[in-house]
């Protein structure tokens, strides 16, 4: 199987100004083609060829996983937005919110600080549990969740590529601006 970039359900310059078409144009189009060229070079004629991304990021390792990991991490990123999104939760997720942290408004603080707290590169998640709990992780590098086992539904990126070109090295506002564009109907789905 060869994998395809598939195209934005948005324009490059639709996100702006919390990312600009230049990061998106950046960082979609540049980085991530790059995962997804190089994860097809790497399965060519090999076991891996007819795997899913899932498949491949559960059962590899090393430079196949990094790029399988984040091939899928920035697909998964880049649909979670939308220029008119839906600002917040609803149905199971909106309730399980509420039960487990109390408001949106804190799970976002969660979020954020974790996201201030990873040294270098990586992700923030909120996943959920077979039981529909919710977690929020940090992870470094092209780390993903699912290898733990866990459902992701929302992520937070936090290279710097994702960032620099709009709040250079201003980590915190990016985490609290990126909320402006998150799709809430898009996350509520997720966990369904």
């Amino acid at each position: 199987m060869k994998f395809t970039q598939p195209k934005l359900p948005y324009s490059p310059d639709a996100l702006a100004p919390v990312i600009s078409q230049r990061t998106v144009e950046y960082h979609w189009g540049k980085h991530e083609k790059a995962y997804i060229d190089t994860l097809n070079d790497l399965i060519r004629d090999t076991g891996y060829e007819d795997m899913t991304l899932e498949q491949i990021i559960t059962h590899s390792e090393g430079k196949l996983f990094n790029n399988a990991s984040q091939a899928w991490n920035h697909i998964f990123y880049f649909f979670q937005f939308s220029p008119e999104p839906t600002p917040e939760p609803n149905g199971r997720l909106a309730e399980q919110i509420e039960r487990q942290f109390g408001s949106l408004d804190e799970l976002k603080r969660l979020m954020e600080d974790a996201g201030k707290g990873i040294f270098g590169s990586g992700w923030v998640w909120l996943s959920a549990d077979h039981e529909g709990k919710l977690l929020i992780t940090q992870a470094g590098n092209a780390a993903n969740p699912m290898t733990d086992g866990l459902r992701p539904i929302l992520t937070l990126d936090v290279w710097e590529h994702a960032y620099y070109l709009d709040y250079q090295n201003l980590r915190a506002d990016y985490l609290h601006k990126i909320w402006d564009i998150i799709d809430w109907d898009i996350i509520s789905i997720r966990y369904e």
